[in-house]
């Protein structure tokens, strides 16, 4: 569904009120910000197709060298306040003189660095994908992930089920055979769906 802000201007005791009315298919829904009526009007999305496998692609691509760049500062990080940590004596060296052998011999450290590096890569993906249905990637290929059943919202766990089910990107593969629909093994797991947008449905201010 595409949304759009409609403003009204209303008189609430005597002073004026700026407000923003939530109108869905069924019933309305409207919250109140700052003393303001924030909602969007949600249109079916027929007339946006879903994404073919080479704009897939091309936003994969532009994702990925930002998730490795995410890795590399992450796995930095780490490595520094572990290196801090051992030369301090906080941590033992075990009677390696060097760090890097420690970290780089040793299971249990390495171990955390996968997983910390692991969540930072995955926090990406699902706080862009929460956070306005696009990551970096996406938004500059026009594409958005929308629920498949109309008026649902996409929370954490069915993002955390779509990037699982990705297999790293291998579920995408799936949108070359599946002419019709054009749906990914991630989305069809996860009952979402990835659409274009137009340049200006893709502006930020209309998330």
């Amino acid at each position: 569904m595409v949304s759009s802000l409609i403003y009204t201007n209303d008189h609430k005791n005597g002073a004026p009120s700026n407000n923003f009315i939530l109108s869905r298919n069924k019933g309305d829904n409207i919250r109140v910000v700052n003393n303001y009526h924030l909602a969007f009007t949600y249109m079916d999305t027929p007339d946006l197709q879903r994404a073919g496998f080479f704009r897939r692609l091309a936003a994969m691509i532009y994702d990925t060298l930002i998730a490795v760049a995410v890795g590399m500062l992450s796995a930095l990080a780490i490595i520094t306040i572990l290196t801090v940590l051992f030369e301090t004596g906080l941590l033992s060296k075990q009677g390696n003189e060097h760090v890097s052998v420690l970290i780089q011999s040793s299971f249990y450290y390495s171990l955390i660095i996968q997983v910390w590096v692991s969540l930072w890569v995955a926090g990406f993906f699902l706080w862009f994908w929460k956070n306005g249905g696009q990551t970096l990637g996406m938004r500059a290929w026009r594409l958005r992930i929308y629920s498949v059943k109309e008026g649902t919202s996409i929370g954490y766990g069915r993002l955390i089920i779509r990037l699982i089910t990705s297999l790293g990107g291998l579920g995408t593969l799936l949108v070359l055979v599946d002419f019709k629909s054009k749906q990914s093994l991630q989305d069809r797991i996860a009952g979402t769906q990835m659409l274009v947008l137009t340049t200006a449905q893709n502006d930020h201010k209309n998330w």
